[in-house]
Protein backbone atom coordinates (compact mmCIF):
# COMPACT_ATOMS: atom_id res chain seq x y z
CA UNK A 1 0.00 0.00 0.00
CA UNK A 2 1.55 3.38 -0.99
CA UNK A 3 2.19 5.45 1.68
CA UNK A 4 2.73 9.15 1.54
CA UNK A 5 4.09 11.98 3.97
CA UNK A 6 1.72 14.38 4.25
CA UNK A 7 3.45 18.29 5.69
CA UNK A 8 -0.15 18.66 7.31
CA UNK A 9 0.11 15.66 9.69
CA UNK A 10 3.31 15.73 10.14
CA UNK A 11 3.43 11.58 9.14
CA UNK A 12 3.55 8.90 6.96
CA UNK A 13 0.32 7.82 6.10
CA UNK A 14 -1.56 5.05 3.81
CA UNK A 15 -2.58 7.03 0.67
CA UNK A 16 -6.39 6.90 0.37
CA UNK A 17 -7.81 8.78 -2.61
CA UNK A 18 -10.97 10.70 -2.49
CA UNK A 19 -12.23 8.49 -5.51
CA UNK A 20 -10.95 5.06 -5.88
CA UNK A 21 -8.28 4.50 -8.49
CA UNK A 22 -7.96 8.13 -9.76
CA UNK A 23 -5.80 10.85 -8.41
CA UNK A 24 -5.95 14.72 -8.02
CA UNK A 25 -2.61 16.56 -7.74
CA UNK A 26 -2.05 19.74 -8.14
CA UNK A 27 1.62 21.19 -8.30
CA UNK A 28 2.49 24.97 -8.22
CA UNK A 29 4.73 25.34 -11.20
CA UNK A 30 6.94 28.84 -12.27
CA UNK A 31 6.29 32.43 -11.77
CA UNK A 32 7.49 32.69 -15.79
CA UNK A 33 9.93 35.92 -15.00
CA UNK A 34 13.66 34.11 -16.17
CA UNK A 35 15.20 30.85 -17.08
CA UNK A 36 14.31 27.60 -15.36
CA UNK A 37 17.13 27.13 -12.08
CA UNK A 38 18.71 23.42 -10.43
CA UNK A 39 15.75 24.42 -8.01
CA UNK A 40 12.95 24.48 -10.40
CA UNK A 41 14.51 21.05 -12.05
CA UNK A 42 14.49 19.43 -8.28
CA UNK A 43 10.71 20.08 -7.58
CA UNK A 44 9.69 19.10 -11.87
CA UNK A 45 11.58 16.01 -11.67
CA UNK A 46 10.29 15.20 -7.83
CA UNK A 47 6.64 15.17 -8.70
CA UNK A 48 7.66 13.46 -12.32
CA UNK A 49 8.74 10.75 -11.09
CA UNK A 50 5.65 10.16 -8.28
CA UNK A 51 3.74 10.80 -11.30
CA UNK A 52 4.98 8.35 -13.37
CA UNK A 53 4.96 5.36 -10.76
CA UNK A 54 1.44 6.32 -9.26
CA UNK A 55 0.78 5.71 -13.13
CA UNK A 56 3.02 2.26 -13.39
CA UNK A 57 0.71 0.92 -10.34
CA UNK A 58 -2.01 1.37 -12.11
CA UNK A 59 -3.20 4.85 -10.88
CA UNK A 60 -5.46 6.89 -12.98
CA UNK A 61 -3.38 10.46 -11.79
CA UNK A 62 -4.88 13.86 -13.27
CA UNK A 63 -1.61 16.02 -12.57
CA UNK A 64 -1.88 19.85 -12.95
CA UNK A 65 0.89 21.96 -12.53
CA UNK A 66 0.03 25.91 -13.12
CA UNK A 67 2.09 28.83 -14.82
CA UNK A 68 2.75 32.30 -12.84
CA UNK A 69 2.32 34.84 -15.51
CA UNK A 70 1.10 38.03 -13.94
CA UNK A 71 3.40 38.79 -11.09
CA UNK A 72 5.33 41.69 -9.86
CA UNK A 73 8.58 39.99 -10.72
CA UNK A 74 7.44 39.67 -14.51
CA UNK A 75 6.39 43.24 -14.72
CA UNK A 76 9.37 44.89 -13.30
CA UNK A 77 11.57 42.34 -15.75
CA UNK A 78 9.75 43.45 -18.98
CA UNK A 79 10.07 46.87 -17.97
CA UNK A 80 13.40 46.36 -17.73
CA UNK A 81 14.00 44.75 -20.95
CA UNK A 82 11.86 47.19 -22.89
CA UNK A 83 9.57 44.48 -23.84
CA UNK A 84 5.19 43.97 -23.18
CA UNK A 85 5.28 41.40 -20.48
CA UNK A 86 3.36 39.03 -22.40
CA UNK A 87 6.31 38.53 -24.92
CA UNK A 88 8.36 37.62 -21.96
CA UNK A 89 6.12 34.90 -20.36
CA UNK A 90 5.72 33.19 -23.67
CA UNK A 91 9.81 33.27 -24.29
CA UNK A 92 10.24 31.73 -20.71
CA UNK A 93 7.43 29.27 -20.72
CA UNK A 94 9.03 28.04 -24.30
CA UNK A 95 12.63 27.95 -22.70
CA UNK A 96 11.02 26.04 -19.47
CA UNK A 97 9.12 23.36 -21.95
CA UNK A 98 12.51 23.27 -23.47
CA UNK A 99 14.72 22.32 -20.21
CA UNK A 100 11.87 19.79 -19.45
CA UNK A 101 11.97 17.79 -22.32
CA UNK A 102 15.82 17.61 -22.13
CA UNK A 103 15.25 16.40 -18.19
CA UNK A 104 12.87 13.71 -19.34
CA UNK A 105 10.17 15.42 -17.54
CA UNK A 106 6.56 14.98 -18.69
CA UNK A 107 4.19 17.33 -19.65
CA UNK A 108 0.84 18.41 -16.79
CA UNK A 109 -2.31 17.01 -18.35
CA UNK A 110 -3.46 20.69 -17.51
CA UNK A 111 -0.95 23.56 -17.35
CA UNK A 112 -3.54 26.26 -16.33
CA UNK A 113 -1.98 30.32 -16.94
CA UNK A 114 -3.29 33.12 -14.18
CA UNK A 115 -4.08 35.84 -17.07
CA UNK A 116 -6.61 32.86 -18.40
CA UNK A 117 -8.47 32.39 -15.14
CA UNK A 118 -8.82 36.07 -14.06
CA UNK A 119 -12.92 35.82 -14.27
CA UNK A 120 -12.42 32.72 -11.94
CA UNK A 121 -10.06 34.68 -9.31
CA UNK A 122 -12.35 37.69 -9.39
CA UNK A 123 -15.54 35.27 -9.03
CA UNK A 124 -13.30 33.95 -5.85
CA UNK A 125 -12.53 37.16 -4.33
CA UNK A 126 -15.94 38.30 -4.26
CA UNK A 127 -16.75 35.36 -2.89
CA UNK A 128 -14.25 35.56 0.39
CA UNK A 129 -15.93 39.88 0.35
CA UNK A 130 -19.54 38.35 0.40
CA UNK A 131 -18.36 35.83 3.48
CA UNK A 132 -16.47 38.32 5.05
CA UNK A 133 -13.14 37.07 4.87
CA UNK A 134 -12.03 39.76 2.50
CA UNK A 135 -12.59 43.09 2.29
CA UNK A 136 -11.27 46.32 0.34
CA UNK A 137 -9.35 48.85 1.13
CA UNK A 138 -9.50 52.49 0.48
CA UNK A 139 -6.19 52.33 -1.83
CA UNK A 140 -8.21 49.85 -4.43
CA UNK A 141 -6.79 46.43 -3.00
CA UNK A 142 -9.25 43.99 -1.63
CA UNK A 143 -7.26 42.31 1.56
CA UNK A 144 -7.73 38.73 3.32
CA UNK A 145 -9.18 39.10 6.83
CA UNK A 146 -6.39 36.28 8.32
CA UNK A 147 -7.82 36.26 11.96
CA UNK A 148 -11.35 35.92 10.48
CA UNK A 149 -10.00 32.15 9.83
CA UNK A 150 -9.48 30.15 12.68
CA UNK A 151 -7.33 27.37 11.41
CA UNK A 152 -5.03 30.27 10.24
CA UNK A 153 -1.04 28.65 10.66
CA UNK A 154 -2.32 25.08 10.99
CA UNK A 155 -0.47 23.79 8.68
CA UNK A 156 2.91 24.62 9.07
CA UNK A 157 1.77 25.33 12.54
CA UNK A 158 2.17 28.95 12.95
CA UNK A 159 0.71 30.91 15.71
CA UNK A 160 -1.61 33.65 14.45
CA UNK A 161 -0.36 36.15 18.20
CA UNK A 162 2.88 35.30 17.55
CA UNK A 163 3.26 36.33 13.60
CA UNK A 164 1.13 39.77 14.84
CA UNK A 165 3.75 40.11 17.21
CA UNK A 166 6.43 39.62 14.56
CA UNK A 167 4.84 41.47 11.58
CA UNK A 168 6.22 44.84 10.25
CA UNK A 169 3.46 47.74 9.65
CA UNK A 170 4.10 49.92 6.59
CA UNK A 171 3.98 53.45 6.58
CA UNK A 172 0.34 54.37 5.58
CA UNK A 173 -0.94 50.90 5.18
CA UNK A 174 -4.22 50.07 3.99
CA UNK A 175 -4.61 46.52 5.43
CA UNK A 176 -6.99 46.51 8.99
CA UNK A 177 -4.46 44.08 10.47
CA UNK A 178 -0.50 43.49 9.50
CA UNK A 179 -1.22 39.47 9.02
CA UNK A 180 -3.18 40.09 5.88
CA UNK A 181 -2.60 39.77 2.41
CA UNK A 182 -3.68 40.79 -1.14
CA UNK A 183 -6.10 38.98 -3.07
CA UNK A 184 -6.39 42.02 -5.50
CA UNK A 185 -4.43 44.68 -6.22
CA UNK A 186 -4.78 47.69 -7.71
CA UNK A 187 -2.96 48.65 -11.29
CA UNK A 188 -0.27 51.48 -11.53
CA UNK A 189 -0.23 53.38 -14.70
CA UNK A 190 1.17 51.61 -17.76
CA UNK A 191 0.71 48.33 -15.45
CA UNK A 192 -1.04 45.54 -17.46
CA UNK A 193 -4.60 44.83 -15.52
CA UNK A 194 -8.15 44.09 -15.89
CA UNK A 195 -11.58 45.48 -14.89
CA UNK A 196 -13.08 44.05 -11.98
CA UNK A 197 -15.63 45.23 -9.05
CA UNK A 198 -12.90 47.33 -7.21
CA UNK A 199 -11.57 48.45 -10.46
CA UNK A 200 -8.37 47.89 -12.51
CA UNK A 201 -6.24 45.58 -11.09
CA UNK A 202 -4.65 42.40 -11.18
CA UNK A 203 -4.79 38.80 -9.12
CA UNK A 204 -2.18 37.87 -5.99
CA UNK A 205 -0.04 35.72 -6.14
CA UNK A 206 -1.93 33.31 -3.29
CA UNK A 207 -5.24 33.48 -4.95
CA UNK A 208 -4.08 32.44 -8.25
CA UNK A 209 -3.61 28.55 -6.77
CA UNK A 210 -6.87 28.67 -5.46
CA UNK A 211 -8.88 29.41 -8.23
CA UNK A 212 -6.86 27.66 -10.93
CA UNK A 213 -7.25 24.25 -8.23
CA UNK A 214 -10.47 24.51 -7.81
CA UNK A 215 -11.21 25.33 -11.66
CA UNK A 216 -8.89 22.26 -12.93
CA UNK A 217 -9.53 19.42 -9.75
CA UNK A 218 -12.93 20.92 -7.96
CA UNK A 219 -13.03 22.43 -4.52
CA UNK A 220 -11.00 18.96 -2.80
CA UNK A 221 -8.54 17.10 -4.26
CA UNK A 222 -6.07 14.13 -3.22
CA UNK A 223 -2.79 16.18 -3.35
CA UNK A 224 -0.84 19.07 -3.74
CA UNK A 225 2.84 19.71 -3.99
CA UNK A 226 5.22 22.49 -4.51
CA UNK A 227 8.85 23.30 -3.36
CA UNK A 228 10.47 24.31 -0.22
CA UNK A 229 9.51 27.96 -0.07
CA UNK A 230 5.76 27.48 -0.61
CA UNK A 231 4.30 25.87 2.70
CA UNK A 232 4.62 29.88 4.31
CA UNK A 233 2.76 31.85 3.54
CA UNK A 234 1.78 30.77 -0.06
CA UNK A 235 0.25 27.36 0.88
CA UNK A 236 -0.91 28.48 3.78
CA UNK A 237 -2.41 31.20 2.31
CA UNK A 238 -3.95 29.61 -0.46
CA UNK A 239 -5.83 26.99 2.31
CA UNK A 240 -7.05 30.05 3.96
CA UNK A 241 -8.66 31.23 0.79
CA UNK A 242 -10.01 27.64 -0.45
CA UNK A 243 -11.83 26.56 2.78
CA UNK A 244 -13.04 29.73 3.36
CA UNK A 245 -14.69 30.19 0.55
CA UNK A 246 -15.76 26.72 -0.50
CA UNK A 247 -16.91 25.39 2.82
CA UNK A 248 -14.32 22.48 2.81
CA UNK A 249 -11.28 20.97 3.23
CA UNK A 250 -8.78 21.87 0.35
CA UNK A 251 -6.57 19.16 0.07
CA UNK A 252 -6.42 15.52 1.91
CA UNK A 253 -2.39 15.11 1.46
CA UNK A 254 0.37 18.05 0.91
CA UNK A 255 3.64 17.16 -0.28
CA UNK A 256 6.95 19.17 -0.26
CA UNK A 257 10.06 18.57 -2.12
CA UNK A 258 13.49 19.56 -0.22
CA UNK A 259 15.79 22.75 -1.47
CA UNK A 260 19.52 22.72 -3.33
CA UNK A 261 22.19 23.59 -1.75
CA UNK A 262 25.54 24.48 -3.39
CA UNK A 263 28.73 23.33 -1.68
CA UNK A 264 26.58 22.62 1.13
CA UNK A 265 25.57 26.93 1.19
CA UNK A 266 22.22 28.00 0.32
CA UNK A 267 21.82 28.72 -3.54
CA UNK A 268 21.71 32.51 -3.95
CA UNK A 269 22.65 34.94 -7.30
CA UNK A 270 24.20 37.47 -4.48
CA UNK A 271 26.78 33.89 -3.29
CA UNK A 272 27.50 33.74 -7.09
CA UNK A 273 26.17 30.47 -7.02
CA UNK A 274 22.96 30.24 -8.91
CA UNK A 275 22.68 27.69 -11.45
CA UNK A 276 19.97 27.71 -14.54
CA UNK A 277 18.73 24.40 -15.50
CA UNK A 278 20.09 25.59 -19.00
CA UNK A 279 24.44 26.40 -17.25
CA UNK A 280 23.72 23.12 -15.99
CA UNK A 281 22.88 21.38 -19.07
CA UNK A 282 25.89 23.26 -21.07
CA UNK A 283 28.17 20.80 -19.05
CA UNK A 284 26.12 17.49 -17.97
CA UNK A 285 24.47 15.41 -19.87
CA UNK A 286 20.77 15.92 -19.23
CA UNK A 287 20.46 12.38 -17.78
CA UNK A 288 22.60 12.56 -15.58
CA UNK A 289 21.18 16.03 -13.85
CA UNK A 290 18.40 13.97 -13.81
CA UNK A 291 19.35 10.72 -12.12
CA UNK A 292 21.34 12.89 -9.30
CA UNK A 293 18.02 14.66 -8.54
CA UNK A 294 16.23 11.24 -8.53
CA UNK A 295 18.68 9.68 -6.05
CA UNK A 296 17.85 11.87 -3.38
CA UNK A 297 14.56 11.21 -1.39
CA UNK A 298 12.24 14.00 -2.82
CA UNK A 299 11.94 15.86 0.68
CA UNK A 300 15.67 15.64 1.64
CA UNK A 301 17.69 18.58 0.40
CA UNK A 302 20.05 17.77 -2.20
CA UNK A 303 24.07 19.01 -2.40
CA UNK A 304 24.27 20.37 -5.87
CA UNK A 305 28.42 19.89 -6.20
CA UNK A 306 30.68 19.21 -9.16
CA UNK A 307 31.66 16.13 -7.59
CA UNK A 308 28.42 15.11 -6.80
CA UNK A 309 26.99 15.34 -10.73
CA UNK A 310 30.46 13.60 -11.43
CA UNK A 311 30.02 10.33 -9.28
CA UNK A 312 26.07 10.65 -10.85
CA UNK A 313 27.43 10.26 -14.07
CA UNK A 314 29.53 7.10 -12.71
CA UNK A 315 26.72 5.70 -11.46
CA UNK A 316 24.73 5.63 -14.47
CA UNK A 317 27.78 4.42 -16.62
CA UNK A 318 27.49 1.59 -14.69
CA UNK A 319 24.08 0.34 -15.40
CA UNK A 320 24.61 1.51 -19.25
CA UNK A 321 27.90 -0.72 -19.01
CA UNK A 322 26.09 -3.09 -18.18
CA UNK A 323 23.00 -2.79 -21.30
CA UNK A 324 25.45 -2.07 -23.61
CA UNK A 325 26.83 -6.14 -23.05
CA UNK A 326 23.30 -7.88 -23.77
CA UNK A 327 20.04 -7.02 -26.04
CA UNK A 328 17.19 -6.11 -23.01
CA UNK A 329 14.02 -8.03 -23.65
CA UNK A 330 10.97 -8.31 -21.57
CA UNK A 331 9.26 -10.71 -20.30
CA UNK A 332 8.81 -12.88 -16.46
CA UNK A 333 11.78 -13.53 -14.76
CA UNK A 334 11.48 -15.19 -11.28
CA UNK A 335 13.16 -13.17 -8.46
CA UNK A 336 12.24 -10.30 -6.14
CA UNK A 337 13.71 -7.24 -7.81
CA UNK A 338 10.67 -5.89 -8.79
CA UNK A 339 8.82 -6.32 -5.77
CA UNK A 340 11.75 -4.69 -3.75
CA UNK A 341 11.43 -1.91 -5.80
CA UNK A 342 7.83 -1.36 -5.84
CA UNK A 343 7.85 -1.70 -2.09
CA UNK A 344 10.74 0.98 -1.54
CA UNK A 345 8.86 3.48 -4.04
CA UNK A 346 5.08 2.68 -1.90
CA UNK A 347 7.17 3.42 1.13
CA UNK A 348 6.62 7.87 0.11
CA UNK A 349 8.68 7.40 -2.69
CA UNK A 350 12.01 6.31 -1.28
CA UNK A 351 14.25 6.73 -4.51
CA UNK A 352 17.52 6.01 -2.71
CA UNK A 353 15.99 2.42 -1.64
CA UNK A 354 14.77 1.53 -5.08
CA UNK A 355 17.86 2.87 -7.03
CA UNK A 356 19.87 0.81 -4.52
CA UNK A 357 17.66 -2.31 -5.83
CA UNK A 358 18.64 -1.44 -9.42
CA UNK A 359 22.30 -1.54 -8.26
CA UNK A 360 21.64 -4.93 -6.82
CA UNK A 361 20.13 -5.58 -10.02
CA UNK A 362 22.55 -4.52 -12.46
CA UNK A 363 24.96 -6.99 -10.33
CA UNK A 364 23.10 -9.88 -11.16
CA UNK A 365 22.62 -9.09 -14.84
CA UNK A 366 26.81 -8.52 -15.19
CA UNK A 367 26.66 -11.92 -13.57
CA UNK A 368 24.51 -13.16 -16.62
CA UNK A 369 26.06 -11.34 -18.84
CA UNK A 370 29.85 -12.98 -18.46
CA UNK A 371 28.42 -16.87 -17.58
CA UNK A 372 26.12 -16.07 -20.96
CA UNK A 373 23.13 -17.24 -18.83
CA UNK A 374 19.68 -17.44 -20.81
CA UNK A 375 18.72 -14.51 -17.96
CA UNK A 376 20.67 -12.12 -18.30
CA UNK A 377 18.15 -10.65 -21.61
CA UNK A 378 15.45 -10.78 -19.37
CA UNK A 379 17.24 -9.14 -16.56
CA UNK A 380 18.40 -6.33 -19.19
CA UNK A 381 14.79 -5.91 -19.88
CA UNK A 382 13.92 -6.07 -15.99
CA UNK A 383 16.57 -3.46 -15.32
CA UNK A 384 15.03 -0.76 -18.05
CA UNK A 385 11.57 -1.39 -16.96
CA UNK A 386 12.29 -0.35 -13.62
CA UNK A 387 14.57 2.63 -14.76
CA UNK A 388 11.60 3.59 -16.63
CA UNK A 389 9.39 4.13 -13.79
CA UNK A 390 12.08 6.96 -12.59
CA UNK A 391 12.65 8.14 -16.58
CA UNK A 392 15.90 7.09 -16.67
CA UNK A 393 18.11 3.97 -18.85
CA UNK A 394 15.93 4.85 -22.00
CA UNK A 395 18.85 5.96 -24.12
CA UNK A 396 20.59 3.62 -26.75
CA UNK A 397 23.66 2.53 -24.40
CA UNK A 398 26.48 3.57 -26.32
CA UNK A 399 25.00 7.08 -27.32
CA UNK A 400 25.41 7.61 -23.84
CA UNK A 401 28.55 6.23 -22.72
CA UNK A 402 29.94 8.10 -25.95
CA UNK A 403 28.12 11.29 -25.75
CA UNK A 404 28.60 14.33 -28.17
CA UNK A 405 31.84 16.40 -27.85
CA UNK A 406 32.22 19.60 -25.93
CA UNK A 407 34.41 21.80 -26.61
CA UNK A 408 37.92 20.39 -27.12
CA UNK A 409 37.25 17.24 -26.51
CA UNK A 410 37.48 14.32 -29.97
CA UNK A 411 34.50 13.92 -31.64
CA UNK A 412 33.11 10.48 -32.40
CA UNK A 413 34.47 9.91 -35.33
CA UNK A 414 37.86 10.83 -34.46
CA UNK A 415 37.90 7.95 -31.72
CA UNK A 416 36.78 6.07 -34.15
CA UNK A 417 39.38 6.49 -36.20
CA UNK A 418 41.91 6.24 -33.84
CA UNK A 419 40.71 2.97 -32.53
CA UNK A 420 40.68 1.71 -36.43
CA UNK A 421 44.73 2.49 -36.11
CA UNK A 422 45.11 1.15 -32.94
CA UNK A 423 43.82 -2.41 -34.09
CA UNK A 424 45.86 -2.17 -37.43
CA UNK A 425 48.80 -1.51 -34.92
CA UNK A 426 48.18 -4.84 -32.59
CA UNK A 427 47.28 -6.62 -36.14
CA UNK A 428 50.88 -5.55 -37.30
CA UNK A 429 52.09 -6.42 -33.81
CA UNK A 430 53.18 -3.38 -33.23
CA UNK A 431 52.21 -3.17 -29.48
CA UNK A 432 53.93 0.15 -28.93
CA UNK A 433 51.57 2.05 -31.37
CA UNK A 434 48.37 0.53 -29.81
CA UNK A 435 50.09 1.32 -26.49
CA UNK A 436 50.53 5.46 -27.67
CA UNK A 437 46.80 5.39 -29.24
CA UNK A 438 45.30 3.99 -26.08
CA UNK A 439 47.31 6.34 -23.91
CA UNK A 440 46.42 9.44 -26.06
CA UNK A 441 42.78 8.51 -25.71
CA UNK A 442 43.11 8.29 -22.19
CA UNK A 443 44.60 11.95 -21.88
CA UNK A 444 41.57 13.12 -23.56
CA UNK A 445 39.30 11.14 -21.31
CA UNK A 446 38.26 8.07 -23.64
CA UNK A 447 38.23 4.92 -21.67
CA UNK A 448 38.62 1.89 -24.18
CA UNK A 449 37.09 -1.49 -22.96
CA UNK A 450 38.48 -4.57 -25.35
CA UNK A 451 36.66 -7.60 -25.58
CA UNK A 452 36.66 -10.70 -28.29
CA UNK A 453 33.75 -9.04 -30.34
CA UNK A 454 36.30 -5.44 -30.29
CA UNK A 455 37.00 -2.59 -29.01
CA UNK A 456 34.05 0.00 -26.72
CA UNK A 457 34.49 3.22 -25.86
CA UNK A 458 32.78 5.89 -23.58
CA UNK A 459 33.90 9.21 -22.26
CA UNK A 460 35.54 9.26 -18.57
CA UNK A 461 33.15 11.59 -16.56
Amino acid sequence: MLQIYNTLSKEKAPFKPLEEGKIKMYVCGVTVYDYCHIGHARVMVAFDVITRFMRSQGWDVEYVRNITDVDDKIIKRAAENGEEPHELTERMIAAMHEDETLLSVLRPDQEPRATAHIDDIINLVQTLVHKGFAYPAPNGDVYYRVEKFAEYGKLTNKNVDELRSGARVEVEEAKESPLDFVLWKSAKEGEVSWKSPWGNGRPGWHIECSAMSKCCLGDTFDIHGGGPDLPFPHHENEIAQSEAANGCTYVNTWMHAGPVRVNSEKMSKSLGNFFTIRDVLEKYNAEVVRFFLARVHYRTYIDYSEDSLKEARVMLERFYQALREVEAVEGDINNDFEARFIEAMNDDFNTPKAISVLFELVNELNKASREKSADAPLLAGQLKKLGGILGLLQQEPAAFLQGEAKEGELTAEAIEALIEQRAEAKKNRDFAESDRIRDELTEQGVILKDSREGTTWFREA
